[in-house]
């Protein structure tokens, strides 16, 4: 059995690891292509995920069944986060959105041949992923518009037909899970269906890479749209009308994982302000200011970080965590934020550039 100590140090080990690959490799090729992971080609995500492998720690959310490290949320926590030092970290170890979220529903939910067709490749990173939630207005999302997506069923499965707008990811997907009304109605809790779609299905259709003005994630954010796309019965990721359920379990980890990222870049922001202090001179009241900027930057980001623990540890322990996930993540997006203008205003002109990067942190916190 492993002890305590014993486990915080693999654990203070694989942050170090992290620390150093996105600090030797991962900026590198974040300022190659100016942090514009929608620019980046497959090979170098996969030369990525040879690093991450190399430095071990490549899928620290995944069960070790599936070639992760098995660690449970508390423990990801410092791993992740450091992995959120650079926008390009979370894609490095593979458990960026949204293939971190499709993984774990499929790892809680998919049959042992959804595992084997999807699970296996999503997780060793040879295959991407997306995920389509409808419009009703129990899943739906700031930004989402549109016809709610509907599934009927049929003698031999199942017929999709509708629209998603924003799905990240969908860019190069090799594969969808896609949130469909099956039954009671649209907008019912217990009338959507999750299933597993290949991207090369007659009727998946990716009409459009939606620009929009916040940093450009790999995969991009594409308009799908569904028209008399048929599956069998073995698409149906677990039970039939049972999305929402699954939905709202997917959501805590996913959230958390998010928060662990963004205190990465909130960490990344501070020291940017930090270094920039020490090489310009502030006189008088203005370098009090300064001195009062750092110091709020440390607060935030300490509180954000405790929070984000505590809401771990209750989802780790099985105990109700939704409230404190819902709290960690409000004070995390607002402090990151905080933190973020805080370095730019420490930073003057240079902080809108991107010799400082701290122009792609601010697109990517807007969009939070």
């Amino acid at each position: 059995m492993v002890s305590a100590e014993s486990g915080r140090s693999v654990v203070a080990d694989l942050a170090m690891r992290t620390e150093l690959l996105v600090r030797d490799v991962v900026i590198d090729v974040e300022d190659r292509f100016h942090g514009i992971a929608s620019d980046l080609p497959d090979d170098v995500r996969a030369a990525l995920h040879t690093a991450a492998r190399t430095a071990g720690v490549f899928a620290p959310q995944i069960g070790t069944e599936f070639g992760g490290s098995g660690l449970n949320m508390r423990d990801r926590l410092p791993i992740v986060e450091a992995s959120g030092y650079s926008l390009f970290g979370p894609l490095a170890l593979n458990c960026a959105a949204p293939d971190d979220g499709n993984i774990f529903l499929l790892e809680q939910l998919a049959s042992a041949a959804q595992q084997d067709r999807y699970l296996i490749p999503l997780a060793a990173g040879r295959i991407r992923s997306c995920y389509v939630s409808t419009e009703s207005a129990v899943v739906a999302r700031v930004g989402r518009t549109g016809l709610p997506t509907m599934a009927e069923r049929t003698g031999a499965g199942w017929v999709i037909n509708g629209r998603s707008r924003f799905v990240r990811g969908a860019v190069g997907a090799s594969v969808a899970i896609v949130t469909a009304h099956t039954s009671a109605g649209g907008g019912s809790r217990g009338g959507t269906t999750m299933f597993v779609v290949d991207a090369d299905t007659p009727g998946y259709t990716l009409r459009r890479d939606v620009d929009s003005h916040r940093a450009r994630t790999f995969g991009g954010d594409g308009e799908l749209v569904f028209e008399d796309l048929e599956v069998g019965e073995d698409a149906v990721l677990g039970e039939v009308d049972r999305a929402v359920d699954y939905a709202l379990a997917r959501v805590g980890p996913v959230t958390l994982t998010a928060c662990m990222h963004w205190i990465g870049s909130a960490r990344r922001a501070a020291d940017i302000a930090v270094e920039r202090s020490t090489a310009r001179t502030s006189v008088g009241s203005g370098a009090g200011v300064v001195e009062q900027f750092i110091v709020d930057n440390e607060v935030d980001i300490l509180a954000a970080r405790a929070l984000v623990d505590r809401a771990c540890l209750l989802f780790d322990v099985g105990e109700p965590s939704a409230q404190a996930i819902s709290i960690a993540t409000t004070f995390v997006v607002e402090a990151v934020g905080r933190v973020v203008d805080r370095s730019l205003r420490i930073c003057g002109v240079l902080g809108v550039t991107d010799d400082a990067v701290l122009s792609r942190l601010h697109r990517q916190v807007r969009s939070l």
